[in-house]
């Protein structure tokens, strides 16, 4: 059978509550004998306020959410496979800046200002910056996204 991927939109930062209640419904559902046909609950980090449920019927989507506190009453819109691949491919990081190298600040409230890297904490995809343009030197931990290398 041809399964199908149901957006059920949720209060941010409950994503993985919502699937955990899900999940135990399925597997209650299964103890007593049913099928519900889901194959799959997808909790995509970076991706706020949904989660995913792969299921052959997505008519039981409603019924595995009905009363849960976090989940938002309305509809459930199918999502195509091609979407919910991209969201789950891994993010490239397009450049690498190192120790010592001087970037500009292309985002948030220091957007515009140019700065040397301290360090990079390639973990946690983030930057420590020293400011350039400021009176005194106070270092700033930014995502690795809100950067640029000097001069490109």
């Amino acid at each position: 059978m041809k399964t199908e991927i149901v957006a059920v939109r949720t209060t941010s930062g409950k994503e993985l509550d919502v699937a955990l209640i899900i999940e135990r419904r399925v597997a209650e559902r299964l103890e007593r004998g049913e099928n519900p046909g889901v194959k799959c609950i997808l909790v995509i980090p970076g991706v706020k306020s949904f989660v995913f449920i792969e299921t052959i019927k997505p008519s039981i989507v409603p019924t595995l959410v009905l009363g849960v506190k976090y989940v938002k009453a309305g509809r459930f819109p199918k999502v195509p496979l091609g979407e919910v691949t991209e969201l789950i491919k891994p993010k490239a990081v397009i450049e690498e800046i190192s120790a010592g190298e001087e970037v500009e600040i292309v985002k948030g409230a220091f957007r515009g200002m140019k700065a040397v890297v301290v360090s990079v904490d390639k973990s946690k995809n983030v930057v420590t910056l020293n400011i350039l343009e400021a009176a005194f030197s106070i270092p700033i931990t930014v995502p690795i996204s809100y950067v640029k290398k000097k001069g490109r």
